[in-house]
């Protein structure tokens, strides 16, 4: 019986512990929100429109045309870089929305009247899709050009598309940061999806070798 008790107590404790953090993170989440969102210059509400709706036609277009300069060049291993960077949109796109379906977080300006919603956002909130999408892009896009003048603006538009969504009211800091993580694992589970299927391919193709 003791150590059942001792057992409940450290259950006790345990979801205590849990609930006070969640909460904390919640109150830090609004606090950040508030400082961006409500305290924020207004008179960058068009940049930041631009810049998060610019998200989708540059994701779109960049394997496009990475796509179409390999098919002139008649380059397998630019068109495959084309690839690998589509890839990983369509995976963080898939994990990004099975998240916010399974968990279902509602908008911060539903929840928080003083948030100001300034761009349309229909749906869930974690994580941010457009950010998941920016650094989806980003991350592939680096990690196939690793040369600075391509990560350094990759990752800056990534991380001012994150910003524009909580300067626009319509993600928590929370979602953002998801987000961010959403889009750049995606890169690492497309980076290894391919190469297991290259290997199997590898393996498939391989002559057996003779026996004299």
């Amino acid at each position: 019986m003791n150590k059942r008790n001792h057992f409940l107590k450290i259950t006790n404790f345990i979801g205590l512990f849990f609930c006070v953090s969640f909460i904390n993170a919640q109150n830090i989440d609004i606090t950040i929100l508030s400082d961006i969102n409500v305290n924020r210059n207004t008179s960058l509400d068009p940049t930041f429109k631009a810049i998060t709706n610019s998200t989708l036609p540059i994701s779109v277009a960049t394997p496009l045309i990475i796509y179409s300069v390999g098919l002139i060049k008649k380059d397998s291993t630019i068109k495959n870089q084309a690839l690998f960077i589509g890839e990983t949109f369509l995976v963080s796109a898939f994990i990004t929305t099975a998240l916010k379906y399974s968990i279902k977080r509602e908008r911060p300006f539903n929840t928080y009247p003083d948030i100001e919603k300034v761009t349309a956002a229909p749906g869930y909130s974690f994580p941010s899709g457009h950010t998941s999408t920016a650094f989806a892009t980003a991350t592939s896009l680096s990690m196939e050009y690793p040369k600075w003048y391509i990560i350094a603006p990759s990752f800056a538009w990534a991380s001012a598309v994150g910003y524009s969504r909580m300067h626009l009211g319509v993600h928590y800091p929370s979602d953002v940061v998801a987000g961010a993580i959403v889009g750049s694992g995606s890169a690492y589970i497309s980076y290894k999806l391919n190469k297991w299927i290259n290997k199997k391919r590898s393996e498939k193709h391989k002559q057996p070798e003779l026996i004299e």
